[in-house]
């Protein structure tokens, strides 16, 4: 399969090689130059679990610079950068192919679909990890699967050859009965983890070792659940619970620095206001009160700021 990845950062970059080991051809695409460039010059290095570098030659361009199309284009692209891809993609887009979102947050599948018709369009939720270390340099941790869905089930027969694509792969994919869902269920996890590992400057596993991190855990996802039901969307908090203590073994990804605390080290803006303050605003609109995830959010933005982000 022909395969564009559209923001091949940490986790886009460890789907890339994964797929063109597979034997897909994959076009990496980013906006960093540096990272761009390095991957094309000496290939992309990726750091296993024990240590060990592995170098696999792979092809990377800006958005701006491709005109090739493909089968499937996955977007990792943060979401208050997917509308700009999105539209440096439009030429790359004509021919319609899948497009398929796994980036974090709520409220990507609305930006897609100015884009795309909605019957082209994929979503799902991934709890793989990876590390970007440098221009052209991944770390990765752990194992992870994949939970997906076609937006217009009954007008997108193509999903058994995204799923075998995926699974020839290894990255264990499966079909999601409901998607929102499980975007939901994701954001709840990136919720807890990205902001609070953010927040006290420490790893999944470091925050799974605080004495209190079950409190601090329901009192996010507490009010996730409070909304989720106003909006009648499918949210169980307890099943979220257990899936962030599982992250916590050290064999999983427990070593991981979420993509959120890896963005603040980088002095990057965050996605929190399509996490905890996407919760909080929705809640505001539907006068559900979800006031630990406003204050989490603002306090992610107060970082922010002292870091001139």
């Amino acid at each position: 399969m022909k395969i564009a990845i559209a923001g091949a950062g940490a986790m886009g970059c460890r789907f890339g090689v994964k797929l063109q080991n597979a034997g897909n051809d994959v076009t990496l695409i980013d906006n960093w130059a540096d990272h761009v460039a390095a991957i094309n010059t000496t290939g992309l290095t990726v750091t296993a679990d024990d240590g060990t570098d592995h170098v696999t030659a792979m092809t990377a361009a800006a958005p701006q610079d491709v005109t090739d199309h493909f089968d499937l284009i996955i977007l990792f692209t943060k979401a208050m950068q997917m509308d700009h891809m999105l539209t440096e993609l439009g030429d790359v887009l004509s021919n319609q192919p899948v497009v398929l979102t796994l980036a974090n947050g709520i409220g990507n599948i609305e930006t897609i679909e100015k884009h795309v018709p909605k019957n082209r369009v994929v979503a799902g939720t991934t709890i793989w990890s990876s590390s970007l270390t440098g221009p052209g340099h991944i770390t990765v941790t752990g194992t992870g699967s994949i939970s997906l869905q076609a937006i217009v089930p009954n007008e997108f027969p193509d999903l058994p050859d995204v799923l075998n694509t995926f699974n020839d792969a290894g990255l264990n994919a499966s079909v999601a009965e409901d998607v929102l869902a499980a975007i939901w269920k994701k954001a709840g996890l990136n919720s807890v983890l990205n902001t609070y590992c953010t927040l006290f400057d420490c790893n999944i596993g470091e925050f799974g070792a605080l004495p209190n991190w079950r409190t601090l855990n329901d009192a996010v996802l507490d009010e996730f659940q409070a909304v989720a039901d106003a909006a009648k969307i499918h949210f169980d908090a307890q099943t979220v619970t257990e899936l962030i203590a599982a992250q916590f073994d050290p064999t999983t990804n427990g070593g991981h620095y979420p993509s959120m605390h890896q963005d603040m080290a980088k002095h990057r803006p965050t996605e929190v206001d399509f996490l905890n303050g996407y919760v909080a605003k929705l809640g505001a609109q539907l006068n559900v009160s979800a006031p630990i995830n406003a204050n989490l959010a603002q306090q992610i933005h107060a970082k922010e700021s002292l870091l001139g982000i």
